[in-house]
């Protein structure tokens, strides 16, 4: 799993009831995009009832209401679903932090402890895009350029928007640099490097490759 190329992953993201799950905030929707060879190849979505009524304000952020949630499947069934949609894949987010620990706990209640190696590209566009106004992910959809429907916070368009954003960078990188097969692990190192070394990193990295 570690070797795998860095254009061959699983870009997701979350919806939730807040921000933390340590909170007791749970997942209202998971979107995924599968990554393979650099080619779109399946996407994953679903609804989850998270077993209580969600805010007003959750509501009209993400406009999924409390009568959607009332009709989708249990949060532990589309969780052991998407597990099994993930299998040995590595996995990319926007501002990976967050929807790592809501991975994390919400596998947990099924009694499901794997591991999965996540990279953030939210972290990796701070070191690469540094001239951008902000990293957002509507900021840097609309900086690079990148194609979107203009549905923003559900969780397969922003999956989507963030992997138009993840091939953008490895393209970049492979323009500026002549990285053309970045290694996973490489954008992990990306991602943890101080923002006025990751320039030098780069350059050494096309050296090593």
């Amino acid at each position: 799993m570690k070797h795998r190329p860095a254009n061959t992953v699983i870009v997701l993201d979350f919806e939730t009831t807040g921000l933390s799950p340590n909170q007791g905030d749970r997942a209202i929707e998971i979107g995924a995009v599968r990554v393979e060879g650099g080619q779109i190849k399946e996407r994953f979505q679903r609804l989850m009832y998270p077993g209580r009524r969600i805010s007003g304000f959750i509501e009209s952020y993400t406009g999924i209401s409390n009568q959607m949630l009332e009709d989708a499947e249990p949060a532990s069934k589309v969780m052991a679903e998407f597990a099994d949609f993930i299998e040995d894949f590595n996995l990319v987010a926007h501002n990976a932090s967050f929807d790592s620990k809501f991975l994390v706990s919400e596998l947990a209640r099924n009694n499901h402890n794997s591991t999965y190696l996540f990279a953030c590209s939210m972290l990796i566009a701070r070191r690469l895009y540094q001239d951008a106004p902000n990293h957002k992910l509507g900021t840097l959809v609309r900086f690079k350029s990148l194609p979107t429907d203009g549905t923003f916070h559900r969780a397969l368009a922003d999956a989507e928007m963030t992997t138009h954003l993840w091939l953008a960078i490895l393209e970049d990188i492979n323009t500026r640099y002549g990285i053309d097969r970045a290694d996973f692990a490489l954008m992990q190192k990306l991602g943890k490097t101080a923002k006025h070394s990751s320039h030098q990193f780069l350059l050494k990295s096309a050296i090593t490759d």
